[in-house]
C-alpha cells in the first residue's frame, strides 16, 4: 500500500501541476505509476466538473465558460499530452521514413502541421463547449479524464515501445501480468459504472476509448512502436471524441 502511494504521489507530480502535499521519488514504485493513472484522471475530473459547477453557480457567461473548460484539461497537465500531441502530429504528417519520423519527433521545434492540427483542435474543444445547454450531467466530465487514463495505461503497459521510449528497457521488465490484469479491470469497471450511474452518458466512454484506439493505431503503425508522446497524442483525441458526444447527448 505504501509504494502505491508513493506511485500516485509519483504521478499525480509528473501528470499535472495539481500541488501535492508530499515530493517524492522511488524507483521501484514507478512501475505502479501508470496503475496510478486512472485515479489520477479522477482526481482531474472532478476539479474539472467543480470548474464548470462553479462557473453555473455564478452565472459566468457562456463563453467565458467555455473557454475555461477548454482550457482546463491543458492547463491541468501542464501542457504535457498536448506536447505529446504536437511532437507526433508533426512526425506522421511528416510521410517520411520512419527513422526521419522518429527523428521528427524528438525534434525540440515546432513544424506547421503541428500548429494548424493544434489550431484546429482547440477550435473544435471551444465550440463543443459553447453548445453547452446546461442541462448535461457534469460527473460525465469526471468520466472523460479517467477512462482516457485508464485506457492509456493499459496500451502504454502492454504495447511493444519504442527504443527509444522511456517505458522501453528495465521499466518493462518490472511489469507485472498482474498490472495488466488490475488495468483491464479498472478499465471494464470504469466503462460499467459510466452507464449504470450515468444512463446515456455512459456512452462517453465509447467515445473515448474509440478515438484513443482509433489514433493510437495511426501513430503506432507510423512510428513502429509506443510511446509517452503516442500515449498523449491519442489521449488527446480520445478526450475531444468525448467531449463531443458529452454535448451531443
Amino acid at each position: 500500500m505504501k509504494r502505491f502511494f508513493r506511485a500516485f504521489m509519483m504521478s499525480m507530480t509528473m501528470f499535472s501541476v495539481i500541488p501535492c502535499p508530499f515530493h517524492m521519488w522511488d524507483e521501484d514504485s514507478r512501475p505502479l505509476m501508470t496503475l496510478c493513472l486512472p485515479f489520477v484522471g479522477t482526481v482531474i475530473g472532478s476539479l474539472w466538473a467543480l470548474t464548470a459547477y462553479v462557473a453555473d453557480l455564478l452565472g459566468i457567461p457562456l463563453y467565458l465558460k467555455a473557454a475555461l473548460l477548454c482550457a482546463f484539461p491543458f492547463v491541468v497537465t501542464g501542457g504535457m499530452h498536448l506536447d505529446g500531441f504536437l511532437d507526433v502530429t508533426d512526425a506522421v504528417r511528416s510521410w517520411r521514413d520512419v527513422e526521419e519520423r522518429r527523428r521528427i519527433l524528438k525534434d525540440p521545434h515546432v513544424g506547421s502541421f503541428a500548429v494548424v492540427d493544434t489550431v484546429l483542435l482547440v477550435m473544435v474543444q471551444f465550440a463543443a463547449f459553447c453548445s453547452l445547454r446546461g442541462t448535461e450531467n457534469l460527473f460525465a466530465l469526471i468520466l472523460i479524464p479517467t477512462v482516457s487514463r485508464c485506457i492509456a495505461a493499459f496500451c502504454v503497459t502492454v504495447l511493444p515501445a519504442m527504443s527509444t521510449s522511456e517505458y522501453a528497457g528495465s521499466y518493462r521488465k518490472k511489469v507485472k501480468r498482474s498490472h495488466l490484469m488490475f488495468l483491464a479491470t479498472v478499465t471494464v469497471a470504469a466503462a460499467v459504472l459510466g452507464f449504470v450511474f450515468l444512463g446515456r452518458y455512459g456512452y462517453v466512454t465509447t467515445a473515448v476509448i474509440g478515438g484513443y484506439l482509433l489514433y493510437l493505431l495511426k501513430a503506432y503503425r507510423s512510428l513502429g512502436g509506443m510511446s509517452g508522446d503516442i500515449s498523449g497524442y491519442a489521449l488527446t483525441f480520445g478526450e475531444l471524441c468525448g467531449i463531443i458526444l458529452y454535448v451531443l447527448i
